[in-house]
């Protein structure tokens, strides 16, 4: 699989849901999270779909596969969480 050096920047070990937030660990050991309702698909999912979440793409991707919803290490780094509704519904 073909990578930009950018997403290499980024690779994550290990990814969770709790609490209502998105849970990550860098390989460089930084820890990352942020809230389900930055992303509409997100927030508009149970708990248990969103405890059904994965690392894709050697680390560099996370993915949950009873909602068909990927998300980018990178993309989430750079403060881009996905499909939003307006600032108004968070």
């Amino acid at each position: 699989m073909k990578y930009m050096v950018a997403d290499l920047m980024y690779k994550a070990e290990k990814v969770w849901f709790a609490d209502g937030y998105v849970h990550f660990v860098l390989t460089d050991r930084k820890h990352v999270s942020f809230p389900v309702s930055l992303n509409e698909k997100l927030r508009n999912a149970s708990d248990e779909q969103l405890s059904n979440v994965e690392l894709i793409c050697d680390g560099t991707g996370i993915h949950w596969p009873d909602l068909d919803e990927d998300l980018s290490i990178l993309g989430i780094m750079e403060g881009r969480f996905g499909q939003q509704s307006s600032i108004s519904d968070r």
